[in-house]
């Protein structure tokens, strides 16, 4: 039979709110403690990455291991290639993946971890270069290191000073710092992350070009000038986006006209019957270009509160049309 599970203590929302505070605290204190310590080690350890050929290959076990996992990814959404390579199955395998053109990135609090130490002279031979970030200053992966990220923590916040806590945070602190230092050096811009993000509101922001998301060929509405009110209608309703462009023989764009031109027409007593297009249409409306970001398509509708734009050719014929649905439908906003 399974043992009943231990009764619990009383809970004390006192004593747990004395140590989530007392936890941020231990753990700021390891923070000022790195940017009290980060010197020109740091500055070496960001030039040796880019100088690097090929990748950072990060390695941790444990909580240092999940902390490597999120290191890489950041580096390598930020502009330098990285990937994770866990050290127990380096020793049976994946330490393939590894190229003398490479570089190293390992982790540890203590730098003895069994599995990482194993293949450390592995490494050696291999000739890749190696930057350890470790509380261990004498350890073995720190004697194996050809550069030494110092995140040592005077305590860790766990109350009995075992669990991984101050000094994980202080690891993911170091690889944030290397990111941003790395990031910047590379001259890395907002389009380049977009490149790397092309499923984020960022990516859809800086990626999506209005010809991504407009609407072409016969799905545009469009008339002649001399096209009757009832044609004009008609043309808007079977292209369902409350408004129609009104071009010339040459497709130039003359105009448009929209559900609000024909409401706040009625409502001011015209007669449409009997008018044309040209007549009725509002001339010279808003344009944009097939290349344009489709954000700025969305920028335009919200300053001029309207639901549509053209779209024109530099020559200013009409090539399509993008309405807020379709912007929304990509999720651009």
């Amino acid at each position: 039979m399974t043992p009943a599970p231990a009764a619990l203590p009383p809970f004390d929302a006192d004593q747990a709110l004395r140590l989530a505070r007392e936890t941020f605290h231990i753990e700021v204190e390891a923070l000022n403690g790195l940017a009290a310590r980060v010197d020109g080690v740091f500055a070496q350890a960001v030039q040796m990455v880019l100088q690097a050929r090929g990748r950072v290959v990060v390695m941790g076990m444990g909580k240092s291991g999940h902390v490597g996992r999120k290191i890489a990814a950041t580096l390598a959404s930020t502009g330098t290639p990285a990937f994770f390579v866990h050290p127990a199955e380096a020793s049976h395998g994946d330490l393939g993946m590894v190229t003398s053109d490479d570089l190293v990135l390992a982790i540890s609090n203590s730098g003895e971890s069994g599995e990482l130490t194993a293949i450390l002279p592995v490494l050696r031979r291999l000739g890749a270069p190696m930057i350890a970030m470790t509380g261990g200053l004498e350890s073995t992966l720190a004697r194996y290191a050809d550069l030494v990220l110092d995140c040592s923590v005077a305590r860790e916040a766990c109350p009995l000073n075992l669990a991984p806590t101050a000094s994980t945070t202080a690891q993911l602190a170091m690889g944030d710092a290397l990111a941003v230092a790395l990031l910047d050096a590379r001259g890395f811009r907002p389009e380049d992350f977009a490149r790397s993000h092309p499923g984020g509101a960022l990516g859809r922001k800086l990626l999506t070009h209005v010809s991504d998301v407009m609407r072409s060929g016969t799905e545009v509405p469009r008339v002649a000038p001399d096209a009757s009110f009832s044609d004009l209608m008609r043309e808007m309703s079977a292209k369902g986006l409350g408004a129609s462009a009104i071009v010339d023989a040459a497709g130039q764009v003359l105009g448009i006209f929209t559900d609000g031109d024909l409401r706040r027409r009625i409502e001011a007593g015209a007669d449409l019957r009997s008018t044309t297009a040209a007549q009725v249409m509002h001339a010279n409306p808003r344009r944009i270009a097939p290349d344009a970001l489709a954000v700025d398509a969305a920028e335009m509708m919200e300053a001029h509160a309207i639901t549509s734009v053209l779209v024109v050719d530099a020559a200013g014929v009409l090539v399509g049309v993008v309405h807020i649905g379709d912007l929304m439908r990509a999720k651009v906003i």
